[in-house]
């Protein structure tokens, strides 16, 4: 053997010792990154776990020993359920990495599904789990009775036109700013981007006085009405336009970032067609924005369903208007003496976003992240 082959086979040994060394420290920061992910998300769900356990408790175990003792009274049998469902999800986490058959997956799904029920079942028969604090929280009888429901439907007629109202103008404004060539286009765009910088708690108390007795101004003892006394203070309408005014700059911002990445040559070839941009709108950019339409829904739908400062500023003495949130505030009663009925009535309040977040999930990311990188 030569010294330059000697030489040319030292030199891949290297390269190759270096390139196994390089993805093993790739594997082992990949693996460390979702390790501390996957830490992250334990502490995150551990007083979430807490408090779901404590709302299925007895106000008196709740006063006198931690949550953590449902674990030391539970039967047998929720221990089983929780080992087939770690069991199924081990298998199919397995599965996804060495079979990509789809049929593959079904068995470890069936074993989840199995091992959830078994321990649902377990915990729900278990004597030291009640469902008196859910009783109480959506119990209507009784003039002081907390009756949820009808708070929830108060939280459908806030949320529901807060969210379609600003993604419909926000729309219109976002297409403009994408397609639409019109003098000082930028500057406008840049106007409106700035106002989410506003702090929501500046605008309450002009907002309050506003909706209450209009905008009068006076110089001189001349008086011109700015804006008509409405007395909209106390209706759900003051909550609807107060939620509109502070989404739409969001809104357009991040339509706008998706809108301008669809592609041009569509466009161009609807004006070819002889298509306007009514009809360009309506016909292709909607249906191609789904993802991003549907991302703000999400997030406007849960800022509004969660707010309360808002809701208690405008409505909050309006026991037929109120939402779920300021209700919930008013559980605890006047000395705080039914504070374990907040347990209950939190998990009931967030109920419906779960539902919402989970369905769209697949949107949100896609829709948030759309317009972030070209090409």
């Amino acid at each position: 053997m030569t010294q330059t082959q000697t030489r040319t086979q030292t030199t891949a040994s290297a390269t190759t010792s270096a390139s196994r060394g390089e993805r093993l420290a790739s594997r082992i920061g990949n693996i460390s990154a979702k390790g501390l992910l996957l830490i992250l998300v334990i502490i995150w769900t551990i007083p979430s776990l807490g408090l779901f356990i404590t709302s299925f408790r007895s106000e008196q175990d709740i006063r006198f020993t931690g949550w953590w003792q449902f674990f030391a009274d539970v039967s047998p049998v929720f221990y089983a359920g929780l080992a087939l469902l770690l069991i199924g999800a081990m298998t199919l986490w397995y599965f996804n990495r060495t079979l990509p058959e789809a049929e593959s997956r079904v068995w470890p799904a069936y074993l989840i599904g199995l091992g959830a029920m078994v321990a649902l079942f377990a915990a729900i028969f278990s004597d030291t789990t009640t469902f008196e604090n859910y009783s109480r929280v959506l119990s209507a009888s009784g003039t002081d009775a907390p009756n949820m429901w009808e708070h929830a439907l108060n939280s459908l007629a806030i949320v529901l036109p807060a969210t379609v109202i600003p993604i419909s103008i926000a729309a219109f404004a976002a297409y403009a700013f994408s397609w639409m060539d019109w003098k000082g286009r930028d500057w406008v765009f840049v106007a409106v981007v700035s106002l989410m910088a506003v702090p929501l708690q500046m605008g309450l108390i002009p907002l309050l006085q506003l909706y209450s007795n209009g905008a009068h101004l006076n110089l001189f003892g001349w008086e011109a009405t700015l804006f008509p006394d409405l007395n909209l203070n106390g209706k759900a309408l003051s909550v609807w336009l107060t939620h509109t005014g502070f989404g739409l700059p969001l809104a357009i911002f991040l339509l706008r970032n998706y809108m301008s990445t669809l592609p041009r040559d569509i466009m161009e070839s609807a004006r070819i067609d002889g298509a306007d941009h009514y009809t360009i709108f309506f016909r292709l950019i909607l249906p191609l924005s789904v993802p991003a339409l549907a991302a703000f829904a999400i997030f406007q739908f849960l800022w509004t369903w969660n707010d309360y400062l808002i809701a208690l500023t405008f409505v909050g003495g309006a026991e037929n208007v109120a939402p779920m949130t300021v209700r919930l505030a008013n559980l605890v009663g006047s000395r705080g003496q039914d504070w374990e009925v907040l347990t209950a009535g939190a998990f009931v309040t967030s109920l419906l976003p779960l539902i919402i977040f989970f369905s769209l999930q697949r949107y949100f990311v896609r829709g948030l992240l759309a317009g972030s990188v070209k090409g």
